[in-house]
Protein backbone atom coordinates (compact mmCIF):
# COMPACT_ATOMS: atom_id res chain seq x y z
CA UNK A 1 0.00 0.00 0.00
CA UNK A 2 1.48 3.32 -1.10
CA UNK A 3 1.84 5.81 1.70
CA UNK A 4 3.19 9.32 2.09
CA UNK A 5 3.13 12.23 4.48
CA UNK A 6 2.62 15.75 3.16
CA UNK A 7 2.78 19.18 4.74
CA UNK A 8 -0.51 20.85 5.56
CA UNK A 9 -0.91 23.54 2.90
CA UNK A 10 -3.83 25.13 1.09
CA UNK A 11 -3.58 22.40 -1.53
CA UNK A 12 -3.65 19.51 0.94
CA UNK A 13 -6.38 21.17 3.05
CA UNK A 14 -8.72 21.06 0.06
CA UNK A 15 -8.55 17.25 0.03
CA UNK A 16 -9.62 16.85 3.66
CA UNK A 17 -13.26 16.30 4.69
CA UNK A 18 -15.56 19.31 4.97
CA UNK A 19 -15.80 18.82 8.73
CA UNK A 20 -12.06 19.49 8.91
CA UNK A 21 -12.00 22.37 6.39
CA UNK A 22 -14.75 24.25 8.24
CA UNK A 23 -13.81 23.64 11.88
CA UNK A 24 -12.68 26.89 13.53
CA UNK A 25 -12.62 25.83 17.18
CA UNK A 26 -8.94 26.69 17.57
CA UNK A 27 -8.48 29.27 14.83
CA UNK A 28 -11.06 31.81 16.07
CA UNK A 29 -12.16 32.88 19.52
CA UNK A 30 -15.72 32.13 20.61
CA UNK A 31 -17.08 35.58 19.67
CA UNK A 32 -15.71 35.51 16.13
CA UNK A 33 -16.79 31.88 15.60
CA UNK A 34 -20.41 32.89 16.23
CA UNK A 35 -20.22 35.41 13.40
CA UNK A 36 -19.36 32.73 10.83
CA UNK A 37 -22.75 31.78 9.47
CA UNK A 38 -22.21 29.09 6.85
CA UNK A 39 -19.78 26.44 5.63
CA UNK A 40 -18.47 28.59 2.81
CA UNK A 41 -17.54 31.41 5.14
CA UNK A 42 -15.97 28.95 7.60
CA UNK A 43 -13.84 27.43 4.86
CA UNK A 44 -12.65 30.86 3.77
CA UNK A 45 -11.72 31.71 7.37
CA UNK A 46 -9.80 28.45 7.66
CA UNK A 47 -7.87 29.13 4.46
CA UNK A 48 -7.06 32.68 5.56
CA UNK A 49 -5.81 31.40 8.91
CA UNK A 50 -3.66 28.74 7.27
CA UNK A 51 -2.22 31.24 4.78
CA UNK A 52 -1.16 33.51 7.63
CA UNK A 53 0.53 30.73 9.60
CA UNK A 54 2.32 29.45 6.49
CA UNK A 55 3.64 32.92 5.79
CA UNK A 56 4.71 33.72 9.35
CA UNK A 57 5.74 30.35 10.83
CA UNK A 58 5.73 27.76 8.06
CA UNK A 59 3.82 24.51 7.71
CA UNK A 60 1.73 23.89 10.81
CA UNK A 61 0.68 20.30 10.24
CA UNK A 62 0.96 17.08 8.32
CA UNK A 63 -1.48 14.94 6.32
CA UNK A 64 -0.96 11.18 6.11
CA UNK A 65 -2.06 9.46 2.88
CA UNK A 66 -2.58 5.79 2.06
CA UNK A 67 -2.99 5.04 -1.65
CA UNK A 68 -3.45 8.79 -2.19
CA UNK A 69 -6.43 8.89 0.19
CA UNK A 70 -6.14 10.99 3.37
CA UNK A 71 -6.02 8.71 6.41
CA UNK A 72 -5.31 11.30 9.10
CA UNK A 73 -3.80 14.66 9.94
CA UNK A 74 -2.27 16.70 12.75
CA UNK A 75 -2.19 20.49 13.33
CA UNK A 76 0.26 22.33 15.59
CA UNK A 77 1.73 25.84 15.92
CA UNK A 78 2.75 28.40 18.53
CA UNK A 79 -0.20 29.04 20.86
CA UNK A 80 -0.71 32.60 19.64
CA UNK A 81 -2.21 31.17 16.46
CA UNK A 82 -4.97 29.40 18.41
CA UNK A 83 -7.14 32.05 20.11
CA UNK A 84 -9.88 29.48 20.63
CA UNK A 85 -7.83 28.01 23.47
CA UNK A 86 -8.64 31.00 25.67
CA UNK A 87 -12.05 29.55 26.54
CA UNK A 88 -10.57 26.41 28.11
CA UNK A 89 -10.16 26.28 31.90
CA UNK A 90 -6.49 25.23 31.84
CA UNK A 91 -5.35 27.88 29.34
CA UNK A 92 -2.95 29.35 28.43
CA UNK A 93 -0.28 27.13 26.91
CA UNK A 94 3.21 27.72 28.29
CA UNK A 95 5.33 30.31 26.48
CA UNK A 96 8.09 27.79 25.72
CA UNK A 97 5.77 25.28 24.06
CA UNK A 98 4.18 24.71 20.68
CA UNK A 99 0.52 23.77 20.88
CA UNK A 100 -0.80 20.51 19.47
CA UNK A 101 -4.25 21.77 18.53
CA UNK A 102 -5.99 18.88 16.86
CA UNK A 103 -5.38 15.56 15.17
CA UNK A 104 -7.45 12.79 13.72
CA UNK A 105 -7.22 9.33 12.25
CA UNK A 106 -10.15 8.95 9.90
CA UNK A 107 -12.67 6.20 10.36
CA UNK A 108 -11.60 3.06 8.55
CA UNK A 109 -7.94 3.54 9.46
CA UNK A 110 -8.17 3.37 13.25
CA UNK A 111 -6.39 0.77 15.31
CA UNK A 112 -3.22 0.53 13.20
CA UNK A 113 -1.00 2.90 15.16
CA UNK A 114 -1.39 5.84 12.78
CA UNK A 115 -2.04 8.22 15.65
CA UNK A 116 1.38 7.47 17.11
CA UNK A 117 2.97 7.89 13.67
CA UNK A 118 1.47 11.37 13.32
CA UNK A 119 2.83 12.31 16.73
CA UNK A 120 6.28 11.10 15.69
CA UNK A 121 6.08 13.14 12.49
CA UNK A 122 5.16 16.26 14.48
CA UNK A 123 8.01 15.74 16.96
CA UNK A 124 10.53 15.16 14.17
CA UNK A 125 9.50 18.43 12.51
CA UNK A 126 9.78 20.42 15.75
CA UNK A 127 13.16 18.94 16.61
CA UNK A 128 14.47 19.87 13.17
CA UNK A 129 13.15 23.43 13.52
CA UNK A 130 15.02 23.86 16.81
CA UNK A 131 14.28 26.23 19.64
CA UNK A 132 11.16 24.37 20.82
CA UNK A 133 11.29 22.86 24.30
CA UNK A 134 7.92 21.16 24.51
CA UNK A 135 4.51 20.45 23.00
CA UNK A 136 1.34 21.06 24.99
CA UNK A 137 -2.23 19.99 24.27
CA UNK A 138 -5.59 20.29 25.95
CA UNK A 139 -6.91 16.83 26.70
CA UNK A 140 -10.30 15.57 27.73
CA UNK A 141 -11.18 12.91 30.27
CA UNK A 142 -14.70 12.49 28.90
CA UNK A 143 -15.52 9.10 27.46
CA UNK A 144 -15.46 9.15 23.66
CA UNK A 145 -13.67 12.49 23.51
CA UNK A 146 -15.20 15.97 23.38
CA UNK A 147 -15.23 17.91 20.15
CA UNK A 148 -11.75 19.03 19.17
CA UNK A 149 -9.98 17.87 22.35
CA UNK A 150 -7.78 14.80 22.23
CA UNK A 151 -8.43 12.10 24.85
CA UNK A 152 -6.09 12.61 27.81
CA UNK A 153 -5.52 8.85 27.98
CA UNK A 154 -4.23 8.85 24.40
CA UNK A 155 -1.89 11.77 25.08
CA UNK A 156 -0.49 9.90 28.07
CA UNK A 157 0.16 6.83 25.94
CA UNK A 158 2.31 8.80 23.51
CA UNK A 159 4.38 10.46 26.23
CA UNK A 160 2.46 13.52 27.44
CA UNK A 161 2.21 14.20 31.16
CA UNK A 162 -0.34 16.29 33.03
CA UNK A 163 1.00 19.83 33.32
CA UNK A 164 -2.07 21.56 34.72
CA UNK A 165 -4.66 19.20 36.23
CA UNK A 166 -8.39 19.54 35.65
CA UNK A 167 -11.23 17.08 36.15
CA UNK A 168 -12.39 17.30 32.53
CA UNK A 169 -9.85 19.25 30.44
CA UNK A 170 -6.27 18.91 31.73
CA UNK A 171 -3.41 20.58 29.92
CA UNK A 172 -0.81 17.98 28.92
CA UNK A 173 2.88 18.48 28.10
CA UNK A 174 5.50 16.53 26.17
CA UNK A 175 9.13 17.53 26.75
CA UNK A 176 10.99 17.20 23.45
CA UNK A 177 14.26 16.30 25.14
CA UNK A 178 12.54 13.14 26.42
CA UNK A 179 11.72 11.92 22.92
CA UNK A 180 14.93 12.50 20.98
CA UNK A 181 14.98 8.80 20.08
CA UNK A 182 11.80 9.34 18.07
CA UNK A 183 13.96 10.80 15.30
CA UNK A 184 15.75 7.48 14.96
CA UNK A 185 12.56 5.41 15.27
CA UNK A 186 10.45 7.45 12.83
CA UNK A 187 11.28 5.74 9.56
CA UNK A 188 11.07 2.21 10.95
CA UNK A 189 7.77 3.05 12.64
CA UNK A 190 6.31 4.32 9.39
CA UNK A 191 7.31 1.16 7.54
CA UNK A 192 6.18 -1.16 10.31
CA UNK A 193 2.85 0.48 11.08
CA UNK A 194 1.74 1.73 7.69
CA UNK A 195 2.85 -1.26 5.69
CA UNK A 196 0.11 -3.46 7.08
CA UNK A 197 -2.78 -0.98 7.08
CA UNK A 198 -5.86 -1.81 5.07
CA UNK A 199 -8.84 0.55 5.30
CA UNK A 200 -11.97 -1.21 6.50
CA UNK A 201 -14.25 1.58 5.32
CA UNK A 202 -14.17 4.45 2.89
CA UNK A 203 -12.11 7.37 4.22
CA UNK A 204 -15.07 9.59 3.32
CA UNK A 205 -16.85 8.20 6.40
CA UNK A 206 -15.36 10.63 8.89
CA UNK A 207 -16.70 11.15 12.36
CA UNK A 208 -17.93 14.68 12.92
CA UNK A 209 -16.73 14.68 16.50
CA UNK A 210 -13.65 13.19 15.07
CA UNK A 211 -11.33 12.04 17.80
CA UNK A 212 -12.71 8.68 18.80
CA UNK A 213 -10.25 6.71 16.62
CA UNK A 214 -7.33 8.03 18.67
CA UNK A 215 -8.33 5.78 21.53
CA UNK A 216 -7.15 2.85 19.44
CA UNK A 217 -4.25 4.64 17.73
Amino acid sequence: MARRIARLTLDTLVGLPESVRTCLFWELDAVHRQRVRDAGAAESEKEAWLSRVLLEWGSCGRVLYLDDEPAGFVVYAPPGYFPGSASLPTAPVSEDAVQLATAQVFEGYAGAGLGRVLMQVMVKDLLERGGVRAVEAFGTTRTGGAGCLLPAAYLQRVGFKTHRPHAREPRMRLELKSVLTWREEMESALSRLLGVVRPSRSPAAVRQEGLGPWAAG
